[in-house]
């Protein structure tokens, strides 16, 4: 009969220890999903409930129909880059893009829009673009290695 017993959780002598590091450095490209994945994610989500968070849905129709999405599109960005990393992150800067495009569109697409709506719109694009910069740096990062 073989030892099942549970006591040993340390895998640091099992046979294919190194194999499975080494897949998973090579699976994960030597990056932090969390780090920058999950926050993308979340500020594409909250871009794209905005407007009805902030009630701007009567007064500004085609900056809620703009807001959903360019929030869509940062969410699915988002999600491309935690499924396949090593071909999405070279879309980082059109993610800057996509947050430079929201600060100005709050006045190009907007209709005389309130303070509120203002602050929302560039707090909102600044994070994507600081977030596409991020991306863009760990693309950068992940190809020099």
């Amino acid at each position: 009969m073989s030892n099942v017993s549970h006591a040993r959780s340390d895998l640091s002598g099992h046979p294919d220890a190194s194999e499975m590091r080494a897949r998973y450095d090579r699976v994960m490209g030597g990056r932090d999903v969390a780090l920058v994945d999950a926050p993308v994610f979340l500020v594409g989500l909250y871009c794209a409930v905005s407007p009805w968070v902030l009630h701007f849905t009567a007064n500004q129709p085609a900056l809620v129909t703009h807001n959903l999405v360019m929030g869509i599109a940062i969410a699915v960005l988002a999600l491309g880059f935690t499924v396949m990393p090593e071909r999405m992150y070279g879309l980082s800067w059109a993610m800057c893009a996509i947050g430079a495009w929201i600060i100005v569109s709050t006045w190009v697409v907007g209709n005389s829009p309130d303070a509120g709506i203002v602050i929302n719109n560039i707090i909102v694009g600044g994070l994507t673009v600081l977030l596409g910069m991020v991306c863009a740096g760990a693309a950068a990062r992940t190809r020099s290695a």
